[in-house]
């Protein structure tokens, strides 16, 4: 990816003194932070695993007593359905929303990667476009994901993170992890952390969330099959595009096809997704 030696925030003074700090202990320890920054994605995609097993392994009374409890995100009770806030006018298009907007979000992640694949000559700050657009995800992912979880709706911190609905969970997995990684990508598009392996996290991101996307269910919706579709598509996007990007991290030639090819596709395949999120609709 073509990175440029221009620093357009450091330039106007943008750059305080924490982050400096922060960018040097990640320069000084990269293996370490590399690690960490592993432990914490296996961390986060075995506690996934974790929550859907325990939920699938309920009774289906216990199910059913889930889906009619005070807070009434019902995900697990069919026979709720008229009643329940999945599958219901204000749930789908609260849903359908988040969805469009996390789209425009990807849309400018895909635009960016792709003009640096194409070598296109751009304004400097088009590269910090990729960290803006995940910390902006993560930042609505993690506060208004969900109408009932903490901090806008009225379960707790505890309920939100360690309750037994698989879908808030994933979608607070999906802000943590791309909090982290916008982190990443903007210190390394500073120039604050140049080591190789800092390359990694971002493809790594795309995969396990295209992976994740295959157990992410709405649970009882009417539109249960068509959604599950949507996000299998996604998935198989994700996984190929995190792939993508992978191969280009490496250096020369790749399979036969250049650093610059493997780029293009990373970017091609990132449109796709924001272009699907688009027009999700349940």
């Amino acid at each position: 990816m073509l990175q440029g030696h221009q620093r357009p925030i450091r330039n106007f003074g943008w750059a305080f003194h924490l982050v400096s700090a922060v960018g040097a202990f990640f320069r000084a320890n990269p293996a370490g932070m590399w690690a960490l920054c592993c432990s914490l994605a296996i961390l986060l995609a075995g506690l996934d695993s974790a929550v859907l097993f325990a939920q699938h392994s309920e009774p289906d009374h216990e199910a059913a007593a889930v889906g009619s409890t005070e807070h009434g995100h019902d995900h697990h009770a069919p026979t709720l359905w008229p009643d329940s806030w999945e599958g219901s006018k204000a749930g789908v298009a609260y849903s359908e929303f988040n969805h469009h907007l996390a789209g425009l979000f990807v849309l400018l992640i895909g635009f960016s990667e792709m003009a640096q694949a194409l070598r296109s000559p751009s304004l400097s700050w088009i590269r910090m476009l990729l960290p803006a657009s995940l910390l902006g995800m993560a930042a609505f992912l993690l506060i208004w994901s969900d109408h009932q979880a903490w901090p806008i709706g009225p379960m707790s911190f505890a309920e939100t993170f360690w309750g037994n609905d698989h879908e808030i969970f994933q979608h607070k997995i999906y802000g943590l992890l791309a909090l982290t990684v916008g982190l990443i990508e903007w210190f390394r598009r500073l120039d604050r952390l140049d080591h190789v392996g800092w390359l990694v996290p971002l493809p790594l991101f795309a995969m396990i969330g295209g992976l994740m996307l295959f157990t992410h269910s709405h649970g009882a919706h009417p539109a249960a099959q068509k959604i599950a579709m949507h996000h299998a598509l996604m998935g198989t996007l994700a996984v190929s595009a995190g792939s993508s990007r992978l191969a280009s991290a490496g250096r020369g030639v790749f399979m036969g096809w250049s650093r610059s090819r493997w780029e293009t596709i990373w970017a091609g395949l990132i449109l796709l997704i924001g272009l699907q999120l688009l027009v999700y609709s349940e």
